[in-house]
C-alpha cells in the first residue's frame, strides 16, 4: 500500500500541443511494482503505488515518443528485477539505468547489459540516503567501464561544491539528474547554477537531464517559468550534452499531480528550434543509449 498522501501518477493526461520528432526519447521515468511481483525494498525512503511497464508504454504511445529510458528509483533499492522485466518486454526499444551494490560481479552485470541496461544510477540527496556513496562508486566505476557504461548522479544544487572534486575525476560519462536540482528562486547568473555551467563547460564528458520543472518549480502553477531560464540556457550552451524526460510517474510529488502532456508542450520553450530539439530528443539519447543503432544509421 502507498504511503498516506502519496501523490498517484496523472489518469488522463493531456494531449501535447507540440509533436515530438519521429524516434523521440523519453530519457527519464521510472517502473514501481506491481509490489505483487516485485516487492519495494525494506530499505526504502517512501513506498509508491504501483506504476508497471504497460501504463509507461501507454504513456509512451500517447504522448508521441518511440523509446524510453527507465531509471531505478530508490524504492525498490539495488534490487533490478521490476527495471529487467520491463526493458525485456520493450521489443528492444527501453533502456535501463540500475542501482547495484559494490559487490556485484561480472556475470550480475553482463546479465544486466543484456537485458539492455546501459548505466548505473548513484543518489547523493541527503535526505533520500543514509550514506553517501563514494566508496562504491570508485569500485563499481572500476566494474562498469569495461561495459561502456555511464554514471548518472542525482544531487541537490547546494551540494555540489562538496561533490565538485569527486565528480571531476570520473572516468566514464556522467549524467547528471534535474539539472542538479537548481533553487530557481535565485538567477542562472548566480555563482550558484553557474558553479554547474562550469562543470559542463570543463568536462565534455558529463550530460544534462533538463528534467522535472514540476519538481522544481516555486511557483503554484504549470507554466513552471520560474524554470524555463535555467533549462533554456543548458540547452543553448551544451546542445550535445542534454536529454530530456518525463520522470513519470513523478515520485514524492507534494504540491501537484503534474500533467504530462503539459510537462512534453515545456519542451519547445527550453529548445526553441527544430535542431535543438531533435538533438534533445534523439540525436543524443541514441547516441548515450543505443549507439549501435547511431552507428548503423538505423
Amino acid at each position: 500500500m502507498a504511503d498516506f498522501g502519496w501523490r498517484v501518477y496523472h489518469p488522463n493526461p493531456s494531449t501535447p500541443k507540440y509533436s515530438v520528432p519521429q524516434g523521440a526519447v523519453d530519457a527519464h521515468c521510472h517502473v514501481f511494482g506491481p509490489a505483487a511481483s516485485f516487492p519495494y525494498a525494506e530499505t526504502r525512503k517512501y513506498t509508491p503505488c504501483d506504476a508497471p511497464k504497460e501504463r509507461l508504454w501507454a504513456l509512451r504511445d500517447h504522448l508521441g515518443f518511440t523509446r524510453n529510458v527507465i531509471v531505478q528509483a530508490t524504492c525498490h533499492g539495488a534490487d533490478n528485477r521490476a527495471l529487467v522485466d520491463a526493458l525485456q518486454n520493450s521489443k528492444g526499444l527501453a533502456r535501463g539505468v540500475a542501482t547495484v551494490n559494490k559487490d556485484i560481479d561480472q556475470e550480475q552485470l553482463l546479465q544486466l547489459h543484456q537485458a539492455g541496461v546501459r548505466g548505473v544510477r548513484f543518489n547523493f540527496v541527503k535526505r533520500l540516503v543514509d550514506k553517501l556513496p563514494y566508496d562504491a562508486l570508485e569500485s563499481i566505476c572500476e566494474k562498469i567501464t569495461p561495459l561502456g557504461w555511464h554514471i548518472v548522479v542525482y544531487f541537490e544544487a547546494a551540494e555540489l561544491p562538496e561533490h565538485y572534486g569527486f565528480f571531476s575525476g570520473l572516468p566514464t560519462d556522467v549524467v547528471v539528474d534535474h539539472m542538479g536540482r537548481p533553487d530557481v528562486s535565485k538567477s542562472p547568473q548566480g555563482s550558484e547554477f553557474q558553479g554547474f555551467v562550469k562543470l559542463l563547460q570543463d568536462k565534455p564528458n558529463f550530460w544534462c537531464k533538463v528534467t522535472c520543472p514540476e519538481r522544481i518549480t516555486q511557483q503554484s502553477s504549470e507554466s513552471y517559468s520560474d524554470v524555463i531560464p535555467f533549462a533554456k540556457l543548458v540547452v543553448d550552451n551544451f546542445p550535445d550534452q542534454v536529454l530530456w524526460g518525463s520522470d513519470w510517474p513523478h515520485p514524492n510529488m507534494s504540491s501537484h499531480t503534474p500533467d504530462d502532456g503539459n510537462l512534453v508542450d515545456v519542451i519547445p520553450r527550453i529548445a526553441v528550434n527544430e535542431t535543438l530539439r531533435y538533438k534533445l530528443l534523439v540525436t543524443n539519447p541514441m547516441r548515450l543509449y543505443w549507439p549501435e543503432e547511431t552507428l548503423r544509421g538505423d
